[in-house]
């Protein structure tokens, strides 16, 4: 673990191994956190913060900078170890690493010039106000496996660049990249125990970040179900909350839209990470008009998806995380299959001796799937994606709105009023036109409904992270009171 920027090992000395999931070799041992470790990254963070918290802004953004520079610099190294505990084509690995750095260098950016307001109560100046704003203190967060690097970095750029020092619990899954980076970050300057990185098992490290009162903000990202316990949780020391929740993203395909893009969009939207995103495609609306081409051109395309070994450079998609993942998704297609729908492509394991260790599920794409089955009602975590035949934007908007999700949705199409009427009924925190899953730093990302509370990214990143204050100045004569 990293605690108070050296390496730590468990008070229980015990550990638990990380796996490939591709190849199921081991990678290696990493400890099993206990609350008392949890207490000691907490203490290291709190003495941090009373150092960091006083660095000027323009010396917390130049430490940003070198961090996320240096970060950069063992892109290609980084990328490998990503790709062998997440099972992520290399590519998307070493585009994974290179957000992480933006991220953090974007937030830096942002502090460079200090912050605060003026306001004048008064037409002679005599009452005024000036807002300032200031870190919250000692933050935790509880980050995914599906985005090991890029997930904590949402996390870590605006929290330090507030002032703020941070205490992070990784996925048990997928620990080891984000622990190269938390080191490389030590090395630029920030004082020891800023940034912490303690791993363990959720019901041990995640209820000691949730319950330890010492901890000010929490940010969670994963499903929604975790989400409303981290919430309740929090709520008993009112802390400051953002959740990064489970989505079931709808895609609309007009019927005056680019085909050959908008297949290109699905593809992406819902076979990248091996489907294993909460902003992703999950239901797929097809004006019929269109509905007949689009799919030839599209399955046509899903059969040339190479599944395999992240490592392989001809490799597409990857392997799902574990076993128990690969058969969540078995189970949501099986009962899709019973109550009516079709497969299309996919639907079973890959076959070959490759395939005989690994949790490979090929590519799927299945129609007649009705509203009820669990695909559609729960978040398919997974290479799945249902298509559905609509008639016009307001029914296939509406189809989507059902859903208690509101994460993502896009809309493809060339007509310009067509595309501003659909995203303002669209119930979704990002609404894309004619791309899906694209999230820069720049923009305001999170959802509505069960998908979560606040946003990571843009110029707001950071007023999650802290607090107003307001001090007054009244300069005026004064006058009886009575």
């Amino acid at each position: 673990m990293r605690i108070s920027g050296e390496w730590a090992q468990s008070n229980s000395e015990e550990c638990f191994e990380i796996r490939n999931p591709a190849t199921s070799e081991s990678l290696g041992w990493v400890p099993k956190g206990t609350r008392e470790d949890v207490e000691k990254a907490i203490e290291a963070a709190m003495s941090a913060f009373e150092v960091w918290s006083k660095f000027d802004s323009r010396s917390r953004a130049k430490i940003l900078i070198q961090g996320s520079e240096l970060v950069r610099s063992h892109k290609d190294e980084l990328a490998v170890m990503l790709t062998k505990e997440n099972g992520k084509p290399l590519r998307e690995s070493k585009a994974e690493i290179e957000a992480f750095s933006s991220e953090i260098e974007y937030c830096a950016n942002l502090i460079r010039v200090g912050t605060g307001e003026y306001i004048p109560i008064s037409e002679a100046a005599e009452r005024l106000a000036v807002v300032v704003y200031e870190p919250f203190g000692v933050c935790g967060a509880i980050t995914p496996w599906n985005a090991p690097v890029w997930s904590p970095a949402r996390v870590i750029a605006p929290c330090l660049a507030a002032g703020n020092s941070l205490v992070i619990k990784p996925a048990s899954a997928t620990p080891l990249t984000l622990l190269s980076c938390a080191e490389l970050l030590d090395k630029v300057g920030l004082p020891k125990g800023t940034l912490n990185v303690v791993t363990g098992p959720a019901t041990t490290v995640g209820s000691e970040l949730l319950e330890n009162p010492n901890i000010k903000k929490i940010t969670f990202i994963g499903d929604t179900d975790t989400g409303k316990h981290v919430l309740e949780v929090a709520s008993r020391h009112i802390k400051r909350v953002t959740l990064e929740l489970g989505g079931n993203d709808a895609m609309i395909v007009c019927d005056d839209a680019n085909l050959d893009d908008a297949v290109e969009g699905a593809l992406r939207g819902r076979f990248a990470l091996t489907g294993q995103g909460c902003v992703a495609v999950k239901r797929l609306y097809l004006f019929e008009r269109i509905a007949d081409t689009f799919i030839a051109k599209f399955l046509d395309r899903v059969k040339k998806i190479v599944v395999g070994n992240g490592l392989r450079p001809d490799t597409i998609m990857g392997p799902l995380i574990s076993s128990s993942a690969r058969e969540a998704v078995e189970s949501q297609v099986a009962d899709a299959l019973e109550k009516g729908g079709e497969v299309l492509a996919g639907g079973t394991r890959p076959k070959g001796p490759e395939f005989d260790v690994g949790f490979f599920y090929m590519p799927t794409v299945m129609v007649n799937v009705p509203e009820t089955a669990r695909l559609i009602a729960e978040e398919c975590f997974g290479p799945v994606l249902p298509i559905f035949l609509t008639k016009s934007v307001d029914e296939a908007v509406h189809s989507a709105n059902r859903s208690r999700y509101g994460l993502g949705a896009s809309v493809w199409t060339t007509d310009l009023r067509r595309a501003w009427n659909a995203a303002f009924q669209l119930q979704s925190g990002v609404v894309w036109i004619n791309s899906c899953r694209d999230e820069p730093p720049e923009i305001p990302f999170g959802g509505i409904k069960e998908s979560g509370l606040g946003r990571a990214g843009s110029e707001r990143a950071l007023d999650h992270y802290r607090e107003s204050k307001v001090i007054m100045f009244d300069l005026s004569p004064k006058k009886p009171w009575f």
